[in-house]
């Protein structure tokens, strides 16, 4: 088997099979309704039959919810766990994993402190010195509630409650995790990479395990919300959720991955190889709209924002390439040394003109998985050279007597020099040349100018260029009717030309006198002695 020698060998001779899937996802759970200061009014005065809107009576329902949180965790015989700060959260979640011998159900409960957006009361006056309350948007440090469970079709994931009114929530899940589940269900055999697949029991079951992965979709992720907030404390009671008071989903985070899985660990550094040196320019403007297919506006009064460049990260030996467009992100890197992985992460959909709702997954989908496929084929191009510099590339090979060619022919008399290949591989070095005796009568000749000859590997340095004489070409007979202007122009100073006559001055208007009150005039000081 031949080694790559481009991307485009890597990607047409090299890999074994390929999957789309989404990937990791981080979806918003909240209550519509209650998002702003006038819908908490509208909850206070209907639900609560409460005359004056206040956040006070809502603590009520946060002390009762909390208490429902210890009750489930103490009935369930679920691990309670209080996380210090910086403490992270997905070891103590992978080692509560390690030990979990179920198929489902609730790993343990972690409380944090963080700090967040939510509504407070302030006492304001009215033009008659009154107070009154008044419900506004602020922030503050409270208690979060995450909930890390395993799901018998999602695998691992967690659900993260807020502790105050409105209660919003936070679902994160892995979309790989729920293809290895339905893989297995469908009798696909595979052996397990790190958020995807390293290999296939049976190559030809690589159509069947993409169009299981295409099925994830909004109904899958809506179902498993559905299912778990059944099962959990639940702020909201019958009542609210009969009034139309129930979480709804939205896209804060969507990874959309491409995992192509290569037959040699070697194939994978070739590509990077190749990446890093023709293709660090992706990131620029004019990239980033062939990846993306978007127009990008630098000037004007609405320009597009965000920073385009090309970042090379290098954790250990392992290189990765990222590119940045608004608020999302492609990644791009050699996963455990197995598979090429590009991933589009998208942290706002409406960089793209889609809203957040978990109903336009499909159309976010599209646009990640095709900007996946769009920089592997700006990657596939070769490298062009810039046409200025056409000559210059052509000039070792098309000039065979160009002294800075690298074959350049030896003088006569002098053996070629060896080049750093050669030195290093032990080649003896060339003799120096014996200088000939000058015959005698001859002329000296006048020294050239020094200049420094390169060897093969090395950088060559630029030409001497020495200035061209000026030679005038053959003067051409007049015209009929013209004078000859062939012999230098004769200037008679004896009569210089008549000057022109001097333009006449504008006349102008005399300032008016000013004519200032004795009482405003200054007095005038004594004249000193001298």
């Amino acid at each position: 088997m031949t080694l790559p020698r481009s991307v485009a060998d890597v990607l047409a001779d090299h890999v074994l099979f390929e999957i789309e899937c989404i990937d990791r996802m981080y979806l918003n759970v909240y209550v519509p309704g209650l998002q702003y200061p006038a819908g908490l009014v509208a909850y206070v005065h209907r639900q609560l039959d409460l005359p004056i809107a206040s956040t006070a009576p809502l603590a009520k329902i946060s002390e009762a919810f909390a208490a429902a949180m210890r009750r489930f965790a103490r009935e369930q015989r679920v691990p309670w766990v209080d996380f210090a700060k910086g403490e992270r959260k997905d070891e103590v979640m992978h080692a509560h994993l390690a030990e979990f011998p179920a198929e489902e159900g609730v790993l343990f409960i972690g409380r944090a402190q963080e700090k967040i957006a939510l509504f407070r009361t302030e006492k304001r006056r009215n033009a008659e010195g009154a107070a009154y309350p008044w419900i506004v948007a602020s922030t503050g440090v409270v208690n979060q509630y995450y909930v890390y469970a395993v799901d018998a079709d999602f695998g691992p994931f967690f659900l993260k409650f807020c502790s105050y009114f409105p209660y919003n929530a936070k679902l994160c899940l892995n979309g790989h995790e729920w293809a290895k589940r339905q893989a297995s269900r469908e009798g696909i055999g595979y052996t397990a990479l790190d958020n995807g697949f390293a290999a296939l029991d049976d190559p030809g079951d690589g159509e069947r395990l993409q169009a299981l992965c295409a099925r994830l979709g909004p109904a899958q992720i809506q179902a498993l919300l559905d299912k778990w907030l059944a099962i959990l404390p639940n702020p909201f009671s019958d009542a609210d959720r009969a009034a139309g008071y129930r979480y709804e989903c939205s896209v804060l985070q969507a990874e959309f991955s491409l995992t192509q899985v290569l037959d040699r660990p070697i194939s994978g550094r070739v590509f990077f190889e190749q990446v890093i040196r023709d293709n660090l320019d992706a990131g620029r403007p004019d990239q980033v709209s062939l990846i993306f297919d978007r127009k990008l506006m630098r000037r004007g009064p609405r320009p597009t924002p965000g920073r385009f460049r090309t970042r090379v990260l290098t954790e250990g030996v392992t290189p990765s390439l990222h590119i940045d467009y608004k608020h999302t992100t492609i990644k791009q890197y050699h996963k455990e040394g197995r598979a090429l992985r590009t991933e589009t992460t998208i942290n706002d959909p409406r960089d793209f003109g889609i809203r957040k709702r978990l109903t336009h997954l499909p159309a976010l989908r599209e646009i990640g998985f095709s900007a996946n496929r769009r920089l592997l084929g700006v990657q596939r191009l070769e490298p062009q050279p810039d046409p200025r510099r056409r000559g210059l590339h052509r000039c070792p090979r098309a000039h065979p007597h160009c002294r800075w060619a690298p074959h350049r022919r030896a003088a006569p008399g002098r053996p070629p020099r060896p080049g750093p290949a050669a030195s290093a591989a032990g080649v003896p070095a060339a003799p120096e040349r014996v200088p000939q005796p000058r015959p005698a009568g001859a002329a000296r000749r006048a020294p050239r100018p020094r200049r420094a000859v390169g060897r093969t590997g090395q950088l060559r340095p630029a030409p001497i260029t020495r200035p061209r004489p000026h030679r005038a070409g053959p003067r051409q007979p007049p015209l009929p009717g013209q004078r000859d202007r062939t012999g230098p122009r004769q200037t008679d100073h004896r009569h210089p030309h008549p000057a022109s006559p001097a333009r006449p001055r504008p006349t102008r208007r005399p300032r008016p006198t000013r004519i200032q009150h004795p009482a405003h005039r200054r007095p005038r000081l004594p004249a000193s002695p001298r």
